[in-house]
């Protein structure tokens, strides 16, 4: 089933969420590599990041369903990674959280 590449939120919830949630993420990004459908971000192997995306993640989830969330936690201190994938539409939204 295809979902549509649409999301729920309102321009000022988009707002909030920015200011509150994606900009303090997008300037703790340490670096961004393509995927072949989304876009896989880097972030320090903190705690505070980590609650940070998976806040992200919960609230993505339930109003741009297109959207594919995995953050990967590897062994040891290695930086904690977000991919965001989704259907080739999508490109320009997954673009937008964080650049590319």
């Amino acid at each position: 089933m295809e979902l549509p590449v649409a999301c729920a939120l309102t321009e000022a919830e988009m707002r909030e969420r920015r200011e509150m949630i994606l900009d303090p993420l997008r300037r703790a990004a340490l670096d961004v590599s393509p995927l072949p459908d989304g876009s896989a971000y880097r972030f320090e192997a903190t705690s505070e990041i980590l609650a940070q995306l998976a806040r992200l993640v919960d609230l993505e989830r339930q109003c741009c369903a297109f959207l594919t969330f995995r953050i990967i936690v590897e062994a040891g201190r290695q930086a904690i990674c977000l991919e965001i994938t989704g259907p080739p539409e999508a490109n320009a939204v997954i673009a937008d959280f964080f650049g590319s």
